[in-house]
């Protein structure tokens, strides 16, 4: 056993390139081939702290689990369950939860998991409850999982900075959002922000996509850190932490400024994958530049172009519906998407993708016309009311129209628009917008002097979160009811 977990504790500390040579190495040593044999032979008399820290190494190792030795072990395992401490079971749940489901693996692991329900009330160990967390995964009863979050807040206050980011991956494992326990490891790591890696900054964010959970104050701690110590970062680690916010639907604007900034300054680090996630990001999350707008539409039209001889259609389907997004016409990308070869192969029948990669097609030819410099507003636009499910909010909002105007001629609602949009309600007001005129009298012709407000109602995910701040496709379509002659109402 000493020997099989020192191997391990030597060969995990090696890049992965080290550990494929190494691994080759120790596999075809003769000396371990007799140690395995020694182990296969004395499993059933060992004493159970060697029989499990023996079973981790050698999973750890790769020895297959199809293996003679890998399945005795776990059956031993399976044997002795009753006979291990607190402690054993901690090292046998880690190693489960990297083992592939088969017949012995799923007979242990239903074991462990009798014999963890019993002990957790006694446990007051942190990290042997996250190594139960991870291993009794997302299948674990609804009850198990309460029990285990019921022991991990009890020991909450305790909780150090290492402890908390495995208590999040243990809920991850589980699959189960426990706020109290989200709550207090969000603290932590606020607490404990300049101890946070790379990697662990990424697994934070993406672990609170998972769990669905959404802290404002936790992710403006991360970002606030990484942008004071931006020059620290490599840039494309920079971009895989903005896609990771983009993800949460969390706009960091004062690193989205200092990394517009960088890319302005030097494009040449963006290939066309790191260009498409930097398109994506600022589109969604509706950010550009204030005082350099101009210029940095035009670095990332001028990379886009670098890239047109070899890119897919799929891709500049998708980095000219970003720019279109934020308001900005790429011509020449435009002119070779629109090529009849691109958009047949762009709409074929069967595509998974293809209802989506319509949407997009339409919206990148609504902005064409939209927003051009040569469009002007139309002085009449035909409009047409539309049936539809009317949610709880939309009646209650209607019932609130009637009683302030009087009448259900004063507004009309479910309009539909040219471009496939359409507003909520719609009430047309005097050019002072002091007085709300009857939907009829100025319903056929064209006045300049009408005014139409168009009421929005808008879920919250719609907006960057924590904020009013609309994204990219709202932005996108408030912008267009603009040009055609509405002032636009937000309902969130």
């Amino acid at each position: 056993t000493n020997c099989l977990t020192t191997v391990w504790r030597l060969f995990k500390i090696l890049s992965e390139d080290q550990q494929r040579y190494e691994k080759q190495l120790i596999f075809e040593h003769p000396g371990f081939a007799k140690l395995c044999q020694e182990l296969l032979r004395d499993s059933r008399r060992m004493m159970r702290g060697d029989l499990v820290f023996s079973l981790h190494a050698v999973v750890n190792l790769g020895v297959p689990q199809n293996t003679r030795l890998v399945q005795t072990l776990v059956r031993v395992c399976q044997e002795k369950l009753n006979q291990f401490d607190n402690r054993c079971i901690s090292v046998l749940a880690t190693t489960l939860a990297g083992m592939d489901k088969d017949k012995n693996v799923s007979a242990l692991q239903a074991g462990l998991q009798l014999l963890a329900e019993q002990r957790i009330p006694g446990i007051r160990d942190i990290f042997i409850l996250q190594n139960l967390m991870k291993c009794m995964g997302k299948d674990a009863p609804v009850f198990l999982k309460k029990k285990l979050e019921v022991a991990v807040l009890k020991e909450i206050d305790h909780l150090t900075f290492p402890n908390s980011l495995r208590v999040l991956m243990g809920l991850v494992s589980m699959n189960y959002c426990s706020i109290p326990i989200l709550n207090a490891c969000s603290k932590n790591i606020q607490e404990n922000v300049h101890e946070v890696s790379f990697r662990q900054l990424i697994l934070i964010l993406e672990a609170c996509y998972n769990l669905q959970y959404r802290n404002v104050k936790l992710f403006s701690a991360l970002a606030d850190y990484v942008n004071s110590t931006a020059y620290l970062w490599d840039k494309r680690q920079i971009i895989l932490f903005l896609s990771a916010f983009e993800t949460l639907g969390f706009r960091p604007s004062e690193l989205m400024g200092v990394f517009a900034e960088k890319v302005t300054e030097d494009p040449e680090f963006l290939n066309l994958k790191n260009l498409l996630i930097v398109l994506r990001v600022y589109s969604r999350l509706n950010y550009v530049p204030r005082d350099s707008k101009h210029l940095f539409f035009e670095t990332l039209h001028s990379c886009l172009n670098k890239y047109l001889p070899h890119i897919s259609n799929t891709e500049l389907l998708k980095a000219v519906y970003s720019l279109c997004i934020l308001g900005y016409l790429p011509h020449h990308a435009l002119d070779e998407l629109l090529q009849k070869e691109s958009r047949d192969e762009l709409l074929q029948s069967g595509d998974l993708y293809k209802e989506q990669k319509e949407m997009m097609l339409r919206c990148v030819k609504a902005c064409m016309e939209l927003d051009s410099t040569s469009f002007t507003k139309p002085a009449f636009v035909l409009t047409e009311n539309f049936p539809s499910l009317v949610s709880l909010n939309l009646t209650k909002a209607r019932e609130a129209l009637i009683e302030l105007l009087g009448d259900e001629s004063m507004f009309r609602q479910n309009v539909r628009l040219p471009y496939k949009y359409h507003v909520d309600f719609e009430i047309r007001m005097d050019s002072d917008r002091q007085k709300v005129l009857p939907v009829a009298v100025t319903d056929d012709h064209a006045d300049s002097s009408v005014q139409r407000l168009g009421f929005l109602f808008v879920p919250l995910s719609a907006f960057c979160l924590g904020t009013t701040h609309p994204q990219g496709k709202l932005a996108m379509k408030m912008r267009h009811l603009k040009k055609l002659g509405y002032h636009v109402i937000l309902v969130r």
